[in-house]
């Protein structure tokens, strides 16, 4: 129930995002900065984040949720461009590794996302999306956070 205690606490982001997800033609990445805070709900099973990017002038929230019935956790994102609360991803910790997946529009046709969470230790951690476009046959690497705690201890 408390696999993301770790986020508690402000961290700097330094994001890598793919410019056009499942297009064709060449990639090509953005890379940008954020700063995030988080905060514990329901003592452990859950927690709120905000987080800001500066240079693109727009902010993201994402929303955990523990299931004490199904053991897994359940992530909603939503952007201040949208407004839109996404669809989740849900999945699980195993050991320092969680994977979360769900269904998503993306450009207009239907796709599979999953979010991987890497614990790497007290003042670092990482995160990763994936889009596959033909029900998770195969996936492409969309956006990369590299985050390193600035304040706030986790467990």
């Amino acid at each position: 129930m408390n696999d993301f205690d770790f986020l508690h606490g402000s961290w700097d982001v330094a994001n890598r995002r793919l410019s056009a997800p499942l297009a064709s033609g060449p990639d090509t990445w953005v890379e940008f900065p954020g700063h995030a805070v988080i905060q514990p709900l329901f003592g452990g099973a859950g927690n709120i984040d905000e987080v800001t990017f500066p240079t693109l002038g727009r902010q993201g929230v994402t929303l955990r949720l523990f299931d004490h019935e199904t053991k897994q956790w359940s992530i909603h994102w939503s952007d201040s461009r949208t407004g839109r609360l996404d669809p989740p991803v849900v999945g699980a910790f195993t050991g320092d590794r969680g994977d979360f997946y769900g269904q998503d529009v993306h450009d207009g046709r239907p796709i599979r996302v999953h979010f991987t969470w890497y614990r790497l230790g007290p003042g670092t951690a990482r995160w990763e999306q994936e889009f596959s476009a033909d029900e998770g046959r195969t996936w492409e690497l969309n956006w990369t956070m590299n985050l390193t705690r600035t304040g706030g201890a986790g467990a």
